[in-house]
């Protein structure tokens, strides 16, 4: 079993598996100018989104939390924000100013003060090129594998799920683990029934009474609409694999954690500075993009989604590798799947070895393999969980 890849070291340490340059926008009237730019830098990456601009203060400290995790993820090596006019609290100096506290190269463009939408653009693009010249400089180097913040998300679950590939996928985090690295599981709504055993792997009562809060929390919130969860969970795809209860999805998906102890929880989109070995569970909803995104907020490298019926789901910066113990799921989406593991119900694999399978894809990845989705340009997976109303 190997124990390093190949990354690119970052100015504070951090290790990146890939070497992109973001072009962030920092509010939705941003968005057209991020996305010409990305357009015309070979290797850029724009993310864009519908918000920052006319939120409640607590959604607005959620976007510009989000934003600025996407900037300081180790797989970004350098930034530039374009901003439209200025929004107190969420402006391109205050997003890239935290950026820049990991010592990467930061840049800052607003289409106001440049003059508009043409000049704006015009600006934008002649920083990142700059920028990108220094990071095409830059050489990967022999890590450890206790570099990795390994991202854990499931979606589209079915019966080969809580049984075939998130066992696997716990049997991968574990190695990883073992190894000095850190996990992220999210997706708490869909840990409701595994709370004892959250508790029982927690290593202290406090840790896993604070997972627990964020199950009862986000269950309150549900509520608060009007809607019990237990009418949208399990999903209608959820049902159609097989799945009956929110409960039995939830046991499921909590197989993909492993064994490991459970050391702490995040916010959503908080980023993980502890750095002991084990599980952290963060707070996020059960929907895909919203709760990867927190991952990777988090400074998570690579993720990997599991899933019964397929999928098309990928972080922009984030390499989301996909895997299904589900065959027929596997050969109707195999254009961006990565691993069949329906071995498993043959007795072809035994979840040992499908594990293997997966860590062996991970760090191939983390040196260099690109995901299908990756070389599709399948960048579906950016959401920023909302906590208000618009107003």
């Amino acid at each position: 079993m190997s124990d390093t890849f190949w990354g690119y070291i970052r100015p504070n340490g951090s290790v990146g598996i890939r070497n992109t340059i973001l072009i962030l926008s920092g509010t939705i009237y941003a968005n057209s100018t991020a996305e010409r730019v990305a357009a015309t830098i070979n290797g850029a990456v724009a993310i864009t989104h519908p918000l920052g601009r006319c939120q409640v203060r607590p959604d607005l400290r959620m976007t510009f939390k989000t934003l600025v995790g996407m900037g300081k993820n180790p797989n970004v090596g350098g930034v530039v924000v374009i901003d439209h006019f200025r929004e107190e609290g969420c402006t391109a100096e205050d997003i890239a100013a935290e950026i820049a506290k990991t010592g990467k190269p930061v840049e800052v463009v607003n289409i106001r003060k440049a003059g508009g939408a043409i000049e704006a653009t015009a600006e934008a693009t002649r920083k990142a090129l700059y920028i990108k010249r220094e990071l095409s400089k830059q050489k990967r180097e022999l890590v450890s594998v206790s570099n990795l913040l390994f991202g854990l998300n499931c979606g589209t679950s079915d019966t080969s799920s809580g049984i075939g590939s998130n066992v696997a996928l716990g049997v991968c985090s574990d190695k990883i683990i073992s190894q000095g690295g850190r996990s992220v599981l999210a997706e708490v709504m869909e840990l409701m029934g595994a709370e004892e055993y959250i508790r029982q792997r927690s290593v202290t009562p406090e840790v896993g009474e604070k997972i627990v809060g964020y199950i009862e929390h986000l269950e309150r919130r549900a509520l608060a609409s009007g809607e019990d969860i237990r009418g949208s969970q399990p999903t209608g795809d959820n049902i159609l694999g097989g799945l009956s209860t929110i409960e039995e999805k939830s046991l499921g998906a909590y197989m993909k954690s492993g064994s490991a102890p459970i050391i702490n929880g995040l916010e959503y989109a908080e980023e993980c500075t502890q750095k002991d070995p084990g599980v952290y569970v963060m707070y996020t909803p059960g929907h895909g993009s919203e709760s990867i995104t927190g991952i990777a907020a988090a400074g998570a490298q690579v993720l990997v989604f599991s899933t019964g019926g397929g999928h098309t789901i990928s972080h922009p910066i984030m390499p989301t590798i996909k895997i299904t113990g589900n065959s027929e799921s596997f050969a109707l989406m195999k254009d961006t799947m990565e691993l069949d593991l329906s071995g498993i119900f043959r007795d072809e694999l035994t979840i040992e070895q499908a594990g293997e399978l997966i860590y062996d894809e991970v760090l191939e990845t983390c040196s260099g393999k690109l995901t299908k989705s990756e070389i599709l340009h399948e960048q579906t997976g950016f959401a920023i969980h909302r906590v208000g109303v618009s107003i």
